[in-house]
C-alpha cells in the first residue's frame, strides 16, 4: 500500500494566516473566540471566532477570499501537475452568506460551482466536494487518501472552509445549541458550542520526491461509520464512533497504547462530549491524553477537521500537547484524560475524531516518521 504523506499545510483563522502563526498563539493559550455583536451576522450577540482581517470584495465573497488565501499559500510553493492532482473542497455551507444579500447571486450557492471556481484559481482540473456535516474535513482527507492509494492521482489539495453568516448562526440558535460564554469541552459546566470560521488546506502526496520535499507526517489508517440514530443528536452509546476508531487503529496497525494523544471533536454540547467519552472507553482509549480545540476557534464546521488535524501534526513536530481551553472539572460518565495544561514531550502518533449531524463519524491516525 502506498504511503500518503502531508507535504504542506496552512490555516487561515482568527489566530493567524499560517499554521505557524496559529500554533504559536495556541501555545500561549490565546483564543480567537470573542463577543460578536454585528447585526449583519446575528440578531443577538454571540460568542464566535470571526476573522476580522478578511472581507468580501466586489469580485469575491468572504468565503472565496478566505479559501484563496489558504490555497495560494500552497500553490505558490509547489508546481502541481493538473492531470495528477485532485482538488477536494470540504464545506458544509460554502457561499451561504449570499442569501443574506438583497439580490443574491444564486449561481454562487452551488458547492460544485464553488469548487470549480477555486480549482481553476489553483490551476487544477479535477475537483470534488465533500459536504457531510461536521466530519467533512476528516472525511475529505480519508477520501483523498483512498484516491491516492488507488493510483488515480499523485497529489491531492484538500481545502476545508466555512464562514460565519446569519443563516448558520440562526440555525444553531434555533437548536438552542449555542453557549452564551466561551465553550468548555468535556467540562461539567459546559453549555453548548461556539461557532467559528476558518479556511485550512493540506497537500497530500504519494510522490513527495516529485514535489521536491521530504515530509515527516503520514496518514496511516482511517474509519467511517454512521449511528443510524437521529438527524441531529448523536448516538447514546458511542458504539458507532467506537467502531470507526477501532477500524482506524486496525488499518494503521497500531494499538490503543501506541496513540500519544487524541484530537477529539469536543463540541462542548452535553450529548456530543458524552458520546465521545463512551466511544473512547469502548476503544480502550480512556487513559490516552486528549484535547478539544473548539474554545480556541469555535466550531468551524467544514474546516474543523482540517484545522484540528493540522494543529495535531504541529503538535507531533514540536512535541507540544495543546491543552483544552475551558476545561476544569470532568463532566462525562466515562473517564477521559483531558489535557488541561500545556506539556512538552515526545509525540509520534495521534488520533483525530469527528462526529456530525446525521450520525456520521470519522477517525484517522497520523504519525511522525523520523
Amino acid at each position: 500500500m502506498k504511503q500518503v504523506w502531508v507535504a504542506a499545510d496552512t490555516i487561515v483563522s482568527p489566530l493567524g494566516k499560517s499554521s505557524e502563526e496559529n500554533f504559536a498563539l495556541l501555545k500561549k493559550g490565546l483564543s480567537g473566540v470573542a463577543l460578536l455583536d454585528d447585526p449583519s451576522f446575528t440578531a443577538v450577540p454571540v460568542q464566535a471566532g470571526k476573522i476580522n482581517s478578511i472581507g468580501a470584495t466586489p469580485e469575491l465573497t468572504r468565503f472565496e477570499a478566505m479559501s484563496l488565501e489558504a490555497i495560494r499559500q500552497i500553490t505558490t510553493r509547489f508546481s502541481l501537475p493538473a492531470d495528477r492532482t485532485l482538488f477536494i473542497l470540504s464545506t458544509t455551507k460554502g457561499n451561504i452568506s449570499v442569501v443574506d444579500e438583497g439580490q443574491p447571486d444564486h449561481s454562487r450557492l452551488s458547492l460544485h460551482a464553488t469548487a470549480d471556481f477555486l480549482a481553476r484559481q489553483a490551476r487544477l482540473a479535477d475537483h470534488l466536494v465533500i459536504s457531510n456535516a461536521c466530519i467533512s474535513g476528516v472525511m475529505s482527507l480519508i477520501v483523498a487518501k483512498r484516491f491516492l492509494q488507488a493510483g488515480k492521482y499523485d497529489h491531492a489539495l484538500v481545502l476545508g472552509a466555512d464562514t460565519l453568516s446569519r443563516f448558520v448562526i440562526s440555525g444553531f440558535q434555533s437548536l438552542q445549541a449555542l453557549s452564551a460564554e466561551r465553550c468548555r469541552p468535556f467540562d461539567a459546566a459546559r453549555k453548548g458550542i461556539n461557532l467559528g470560521e476558518a479556511a485550512a488546506a493540506m497537500l497530500l502526496t504519494v510522490k513527495p520526491e516529485v514535489l521536491g520535499t521530504k515530509p515527516t507526517i503520514r496518514i496511516l489508517g482511517a474509519g467511517l461509520s454512521n449511528d443510524a440514530n437521529h438527524i441531529s443528536g448523536p448516538s447514546r452509546t458511542g458504539e458507532e464512533l467506537g467502531y470507526a476508531i477501532r477500524q482506524a487503529l486496525k488499518q494503521s496497525a497500531v494499538s490503543a497504547a501506541d496513540v500519544d494523544f487524541i484530537s477529539a471533536h469536543g463540541t462542548a454540547t452535553l450529548y456530543n462530549d458524552e458520546m465521545e467519552a463512551k466511544a473512547f472507553d469502548l476503544a480502550g482509549l480512556s487513559n490516552i491524553p486528549l484535547n478539544s480545540l473548539k474554545a480556541y476557534y469555535g466550531h468551524t464546521l467544514g474546516a474543523a477537521g482540517i484545522v484540528e488535524t493540522v494543529v495535531g501534526m504541529h503538535s507531533l513536530e514540536h512535541g507540544v500537547a495543546i491543552p483544552t481551553l475551558g476545561f476544569s472539572t470532568p463532566g462525562v460518565s466515562k473517564p477521559v484524560n483531558v489535557i488541561s495544561e500545556i506539556s512538552t514531550r515526545r509525540l509520534n502518533t495521534f488520533l483525530k475524531t469527528a462526529s456530525g449531524f446525521g450520525g456520521c463519524n470519522a477517525a484517522m491516525v497520523l504519525q511522525k516518521v523520523n
